[in-house]
Parts: C-alpha cells; sequence; structure tokens
C-alpha cells in the first residue's frame, strides 16, 4: 500500500473540512512553525490526540566505527523525540 503523499493529504483535509487547499497548507505550516517554537522555547509540544515532541539530552557514549571498527567517542548532545499519545497506540494497535 502506497503511503500517502502531501498533496493527498491536503485533498482529503480540504475537502473533509470545505476549506481550500491554500487554507489547508496555512493551517499546516503554521502548525508545524508553532511546535518548532515551542520546542525550542519550552522543551515539549503536545499535539492533542496524536503525541508530544520532546527535546531530550543524549548523553555521550562510545560508539564503534562500522568501516574500520575502531571505537569512538560520540558526543552529547540535543535530540527531538516524538512520543505517541495512547489513543493512538490503541486505535493503531488494538
Amino acid at each position: 500500500m502506497a503511503k500517502m503523499t502531501k498533496s493527498q493529504l491536503l485533498t482529503v483535509l480540504s475537502e473533509a473540512q470545505g476549506l481550500s487547499k491554500k487554507q489547508v497548507v496555512g493551517l499546516l505550516d503554521g502548525l508545524a512553525s508553532l511546535a518548532y517554537k515551542e520546542v525550542k522555547k519550552g522543551g515539549e509540544f503536545v499535539l492533542p490526540g496524536f503525541g508530544k515532541l520532546v527535546k531530550v539530552n543524549r548523553k555521550a557514549r562510545m560508539g564503534r566505527n562500522p568501516a574500520t571498527g575502531a571505537q569512538i567517542k560520540i558526543p552529547a548532545k540535543v535530540v527531538v523525540k516524538f512520543r505517541l499519545a495512547k489513543a493512538v497506540k490503541d486505535a493503531v494497535l488494538k
């Protein structure tokens, strides 16, 4: 089964909500912009019914270069993770 493309998503949402594709694009772009800003500022953005974006500090650790097998030190860094809401897990997995 093929994945839904962005244009297909826009079409489905615009038809379901009675909005133009341009309005849906603006809404999705605004939501993404807001999510990025909130995660950067507060470390978390909750999207009710789907989950939340969370900024996480990853510790430094030892790794292995796959080409040479030599051990290398991987520095600590900050990453963004998406944690699914229980409602999504229940709806999709059960």
